[in-house]
């Protein structure tokens, strides 16, 4: 009797804790689901999105083909080089213009162009889906570029092999450290992507400042360096052979070339190691967008699986989220963060958050401006 009555008191308190417990995760499920529904038709009446995305075509084109068939909202995509969209946005902005809502792309030309001009909206509130706002389901939890953890979503991490080879030119083993770079032989023979403007060649070169030092940068110039800021020309220079190697340029630019079969190859990263960087995978919201219920079903779509499963597939860069595959990213010269470091190590080795800018690319970059001329 002793022992029914004890069951009967456990199973009754355990109940009484249970139901609000359950009752409150329904409600929860509601509130999202209501906010969701009622967000999502409002974007349908507001009809699109307008995005700036960094100069893939390939992300273009599968973003305007799958968000559009998904939610039945057009989405106008302006592709460019960082830099040069995030110097329209701030432009028209100022002039009281409001056509973009969003902009994805690098961390530097964001926070110089975009952040500094107080011109960014909080991003989280933009989350709605539980599966977007868990922080489970992201490497290294919820991170961010900007020193607040508020404007700017870094949904990418990898450590980055953006030197590229000619592989009729240039045999690998030739090139297993930044000081090989130097050797006579490759004089006229390296390309560069202008480290002057926010980029990869901004990261690779502050790698090298703080790794190699100036007197090292020094001497890379002095071997003739083909300078550029157009990306694709860049890479058809490597391709066809004007150039044994590329520095700077990242998977999605060299893509068409890949897919036309052309001589061209990622170095695995040097003996002095390589960066930790989100890519062209930060988030940025501007304020008062003109469409914001169809930005806030973007964003969520973004980071969604499907979202990131795309961009990182088009960019050939790899997503934070934990329930992507990104090992075949590593035949793209791409080393995901998430499946080769700590979260720690990454960010020992970042060279991409505001702190890191201001610290380590601004004077490197500054120093580029005066050897560069």
């Amino acid at each position: 009797m002793t022992t029914l009555v004890t069951a009967l008191f456990f199973t009754v308190t355990f109940l009484s804790f249970a139901a609000p417990l359950r009752l409150a995760a329904q409600t929860k499920a509601a509130a999202w689901q209501a906010e969701w529904d009622k967000t999502l038709e409002a974007a349908k009446q507001e009809g699109k999105v307008t995005i700036s995305i960094p100069a893939s075509a390939e992300m273009r084109k599968q973003i305007e083909a799958n968000f559009q068939k998904r939610f039945g909202i057009d989405v106008e995509v302006f592709t460019s080089r960082g830099s040069a969209g995030v110097r329209r946005m701030a432009d028209e902005f100022r002039a009281g213009v409001r056509h973009f809502d969003l902009h994805i792309g690098g961390s530097s030309s964001i926070v110089s162009g975009m952040l500094n001009e107080e011109i960014l909206d909080p991003v989280e509130p933009w989350l709605v889906l539980p599966e977007v706002k868990d922080p489970k389901q992201w490497w290294g939890g919820h991170m961010w570029v900007d020193n607040a953890k508020r404007y700017i979503y870094m949904f990418q991490a990898y450590l980055t092999e953006s030197i590229w080879h000619n592989t009729d030119l240039a045999n690998p083993a030739e090139v297993r450290s930044y000081d090989h770079l130097l050797n006579p032989k490759w004089k006229g023979k390296i390309g560069y992507l202008d480290p002057r403007t926010p980029g990869a060649g901004d990261s690779n070169w502050s790698f090298m400042w703080a790794a190699k030092g100036e007197d090292y940068l020094r001497k890379l110039v002095q071997q003739d360096l083909l300078v550029g800021r157009d990306q694709r020309v860049l890479a058809e220079n490597l391709v066809k052979g004007r150039v044994a190697i590329m520095v700077g340029l990242t998977y999605y630019t060299y893509l068409p070339f890949i897919k036309a079969g052309l001589p061209h190859k990622a170095l695995p990263a040097f003996k002095e190691g390589t960066y930790g960087t989100g890519g062209s995978g930060n988030l940025a919201i501007l304020k008062n967008p003109p469409h914001p219920n169809a930005a806030k079903v973007f964003v969520n779509w973004l980071l969604g699986r499907e979202g990131q499963e795309i961009v990182s597939k088009a960019l050939g860069q790899s997503t934070r989220r934990l329930d992507i595959d990104t090992q075949w990213l590593r035949k793209a010269g791409v080393i995901p963060a998430k499946d080769h470091v700590s979260v720690k190590e990454f960010w020992q080795i970042e060279n991409q958050s505001e702190e890191k800018l201001d610290r380590v690319r601004a004077p490197a970059q500054k120093f580029a401006q005066t050897l560069l001329r």
